[in-house]
């Protein structure tokens, strides 16, 4: 097999990936028209990608059969076009949880003390203890957080390190358990400022985002990017924060309108840090102009939410056991693209003996039929005398099409239709 990486990777990763026994092509150059014709021009049937957009016409170029995108979102993928010319997408969640918390951590300690104006201030050639001192501290506030994956997840647990509660929503839910916390989260943190004095983190989870904006004192954004996110943190969720509130978004710049996020910096005097921007630099390096940037108390970074060197070798071997895995038995970990649930409306139950020709005779029973299989599954006894084969179907097969299924081949031995429930 032919693997292309159309984006920078660990050299660690490359290696690895010749040593499989694999044609490697690394081209993190490759961008829009030249991935196409690198595609078109290699045949790789593997392409890793980090950031480089995968578009309809680029997949109509090649003839892939796997995408890996080295990293945890994959909508930078077309992934009905991959879909439909059945291409496996695959990701790699949560390897870089940690790196994008840890900044998501720096950057509300920065807005709490100001750290990027005090350094500014200082390379000036000024002092300003008294003004610089005015901080109010994280111990004891609430941080809203949207998003309770794996990224929001160690947002939390580094949070509850510093004292602070928390304020949860999910659009996937979040799972209580006993106690009263995410089960997800270990138990509440205690920390003792002084020895007559003992303060418990607290969480709440609650049922919107602006219930969330009304009850926090901070707000981060942890969410994917899907159509029910797109645009999803807007004016009616500012509204709900207090004046002066921080708001961080180190997840996807389309998940936040920065046109309402501008107005609420001018009116309320919200203070913001943001690692993702509506329209980025295609190139590492270049001009870069943002209005939000511009205003008061607005920090930004440079898209470096994941850029960590413990972050990108720990994707790099992810996306090595990933192509590992695909070459070696078939299989793809961590496929985004697969259906949850197919159209069959029965499954055709057919037990037989473990012989040459005896799936071949039922499909071409169910192909004389007009009968569409959507999945097959062939499970194996001990011994590989017999086995049972359960064959995802869509409609109902009439009484004859099972009657010569059953008595068609010498090795049928059962045969009968369950329907799906």
């Amino acid at each position: 097999m032919r693997v292309l990486i159309a984006d920078k990777f660990e050299p660690e990763g490359v290696d690895a990936l010749r040593a499989l026994g694999l044609e490697v092509l690394h081209q993190p150059e490759l961008k829009e028209a030249s991935l196409a014709e690198a595609l078109a021009g290699t045949k790789a049937d593997i392409l890793v990608v980090r950031s480089t957009k995968v578009t309809d016409a680029i997949l109509e170029a090649g003839q892939l059969s796997l995408i890996v995108r080295a990293g945890a979102g994959y909508d930078t993928i077309d992934i009905r076009g991959a879909s439909r010319r059945g291409i496996y997408v695959s990701n790699c969640p949560g390897k870089n949880a940690v790196a994008v918390a840890e900044l998501t951590l720096g950057l509300i300690l920065a807005l709490d003390r100001r750290i990027p104006d005090n350094v500014a201030e200082l390379r000036a050639g000024r002092w300003n203890k008294k003004e610089f001192s005015k901080a109010q501290g994280l111990h004891g506030r609430t941080l809203g957080i949207l998003g309770f994956g794996s990224i929001g997840q160690e947002v939390a647990r580094r949070a509850q390190a510093f004292g602070m509660n928390l304020a949860i929503w999910s659009e996937i839910g979040v799972q209580l358990g006993r106690d009263g916390l995410p089960a997800d989260l270990p138990q509440v943190v205690r920390l003792r400022p002084s020895a007559a004095d003992e303060v418990e983190s607290t969480v709440t989870v609650y049922d919107s985002p602006k219930l969330v904006a009304a009850n926090c004192d901070i707000l981060s954004v942890h969410l994917a990017l899907n159509d029910k996110t797109r645009g999803l943190v807007g004016a009616a969720v500012f509204d709900r924060l207090a004046p002066g509130a921080f708001f961080v978004n180190t997840a996807r710049a389309e998940i936040v309108d920065y046109r309402a996020l501008e107005n609420a910096v001018r009116e309320k005097g919200l203070r913001v840090a943001v690692d993702v921007y509506s329209k980025e630099p295609a190139m590492p390096t270049g001009d870069f102009i943002d209005t939000l940037i511009g205003l008061p108390g607005v920090y930004g970074t440079h898209h470096i939410g994941a850029s960590t060197e413990q972050a990108q070798q720990a994707i790099a071997d992810e996306t090595l056991r990933i192509i590992q895995t695909y070459v070696r038995t078939g299989r793809v970990p961590n496929v985004v693209n697969l259906s949850r649930k197919t159209p069959a409306t029965h499954v055709l139950v057919t037990r037989h003996q473990d012989r040459p020709g005896v799936l071949a005779h039922v499909f071409e029973c169910l192909r004389e039929a007009g009968i569409n299989v959507e999945e097959t599954e062939n499970i194996i006894f001990a011994d590989a005398e017999a086995a049972v084969a359960r064959i995802s179907i869509i409609g109902e097969p009439p009484a004859d099409v099972v009657a010569a299924i059953k008595h068609g081949n010498p090795h049928v031995m059962d045969v009968h239709v369950v329907a799906v429930a």
